[in-house]
């Protein structure tokens, strides 16, 4: 991709994540949700976004009439999703057909059957009747000036099952007006040598193609760019690859091999670069963390831990990976861990602002402590604040400290029909004061965390900005049952950035303890606050 490029005008990129992907079990999108994504998609670039189908349920219609007022589209047209009449109805007549007509998108997309069997026993109406009804709504639709495309839902399996009825409604609606024909791997079964050899012969009706695939057999991507190769210049997915059972193509790793791989600028310039930041952004709003390893978007899609890779990484970052992440706003990442080897060490050293290369003693030193620790049970590949801060001690010959514990005690207590309330005590002098506080909470953990940072924070105000947001357990040697170790990963955030810090012990109170200080002290380093001198 170079710079200045313009999108290829002929080629549609559509998304349906907040129609079809809204079906994910558990997702679910209120109208300002909806109003979210789609400004988030406009900036991605995407040509078509589906908005839901109007006049099946109220949250859809009331977003296009939101959206008609609200939404100010840079770069996308907004689609609107229905069905064709019913059987033995006008077109003009049918509510649903009235809903599309009325919802004030400039785009109508239209599912209709192409599998004899489904129009048979799903739709209980004849085959000829089915074509009629494609038919007569996209030549209804198209007199009252709206654009029509037209879903062939099952379409793959129609065509093995009835290859000239397949085809025929595929004719049936090319011939009626409709501007794409998308043919749709509903059941997500297909293969992409498969899906290759069909459209290739589906080309032969002279229709405009698409393509709409699903994940479950894991090939919706590669079945895409299958169709893509065949001839469609129309792609359906959804970001994330949200959407039901397990999923849908999803529309930014397409769209990532369509312009990276496949040298077709299908965004305009510079789009694919906000590909990240816009991936993310959308998980925030549906509440579905992104997959840490999602094709290039997810924050492990750059990850490298073994010491092989980070020795070649040093001398030139392309040796182990596919594209400069750059291009999709990701970053190449390196994990410690007792894998890593010296080059891994000293790459994530510089990374951090510690200069290891000039100093092979101690470059030694930090590798065989990091191997040690993580045969204790701690990991650094996920915990990067807790590494720097090992890395600090080591340079600086003393941990970072802006506190000095004395004790912390934890009690729980619960009465039959009370619910169970947790009481610690943290002894600690800071800024040369000695300061005992007594902290309760939900339990152990949370009394602690509240008991430190009353204490801290009357020295050190910057720790009200921080907040804990996420809290993982990992028992290590599971056979020992209760008494075995525990590591425990802590996520903090000052609102704008957040660290993650590891704990290993006895248990999981002791673990969590040395998380939470590793991550108030981090934090306060982040922040660049000094120690007391007092203390």
């Amino acid at each position: 991709m170079t710079a200045g490029h313009q999108p290829v005008s002929d080629f549609h990129v559509y998304d349906t994540t907040m129609r079809d992907g809204a079906q994910q079990e558990g997702l679910n999108l209120s109208v300002q949700d909806k109003m979210h994504i789609a400004r988030h998609l406009d900036e991605l670039g995407v040509g078509y976004i589906e908005g839901g189908w109007p006049g099946s349920n109220p949250k859809d219609t009331e977003f296009f009439a939101l959206a008609a007022k609200e939404l100010d589209l840079r770069h996308a047209t907004l689609a609107a999703f229905g069905a064709t009449r019913k059987p033995g109805v006008v077109a003009a007549d049918d509510p649903q057909v009235a809903a599309l007509r009325e919802s004030g998108a400039s785009v109508v997309t239209l599912v209709a059957k192409s599998h004899d069997k489904h129009v048979e026993l799903a739709l209980r109406t004849t085959l000829q009747e089915n074509l009629a009804m494609v038919h007569d709504s996209v030549t209804h639709l198209r007199e009252e000036g709206q654009r029509v495309f037209l879903d062939c839902e099952h379409f793959f399996n129609g065509y093995l099952d009835n290859r000239d009825y397949a085809l025929e409604v595929v004719r049936t609606a090319a011939g009626a007006g409709a501007e794409v024909v998308i043919l749709c791997d509903t059941n997500g079964g297909m293969l992409p040598h498969w899906v290759g050899e069909i459209v290739a012969e589906v080309t032969s009706t002279g229709a405009r193609l698409g393509i709409h695939a699903h994940n479950d057999t894991g090939c919706a991507v590669a079945n895409s760019m299958a169709a893509v190769q065949a001839g469609v210049t129309h792609l359906q997915g959804c970001i994330n690859g949200y959407g039901e059972r397990t999923g849908n193509a999803d529309l930014v790793t397409c769209v990532a091999n369509l312009e990276l791989k496949l040298g077709m600028p299908v965004l305009p310039a510079g789009a694919l670069a906000d590909a990240t930041r816009i991936s993310h952004a959308v998980a925030e709003i549906t509440n579905y963390p992104p997959s840490a390893r999602q094709p290039y978007t997810g924050v492990s899609s750059f990850a490298h831990k073994a010491g092989l890779h980070a020795s070649a990484i040093r001398v030139d970052p392309n040796l182990y990976q596919h594209i400069d992440p750059a291009l999709v706003g990701n970053d190449m990442r390196l994990l410690v861990s007792e894998m890593a080897g010296r080059a891994t060490i000293e790459l994530k050293g510089k990374q951090l602002g510690f200069d290891l290369a000039d100093d092979p003693e101690r470059l030694a030193r930090v590798t065989d402590r990091v191997k040690s620790m993580e045969r204790e049970g701690y990991t650094f590949g996920a915990a990067d604040a807790s590494f720097e801060l090992l890395l600090a001690e080591e340079m600086d010959g003393a941990r970072p400290s802006y506190f000095d514990v004395e004790s912390w005690r934890v009690m729980a207590e619960s009465a039959r029909g009370d619910e169970a309330v947790a009481e610690a005590t943290v002894k600690l002098t800071a800024g040369g004061v000695r300061l005992a506080v007594i902290g309760e909470g939900n339990g152990p953990v949370n009394a602690l965390d509240h008991a430190l940072r009353q204490a801290i924070e009357q020295v050190y105000p910057d720790v009200a900005r921080f907040h804990l947001i996420d809290f993982r357990v990992r028992i290590l040697d599971q056979g020992h049952g209760t008494d075995a170790t525990t590591r425990v990963l802590i996520e903090t955030s000052d609102g704008k950035d957040s660290w993650v810090t590891v704990g290993v012990g006895a248990n999981i109170i002791e673990a969590s303890w040395e998380a939470l200080v590793d991550a108030l002290t981090y934090g306060l380093r982040r922040h660049g606050v000094k120690p007391s001198i007092n203390d």
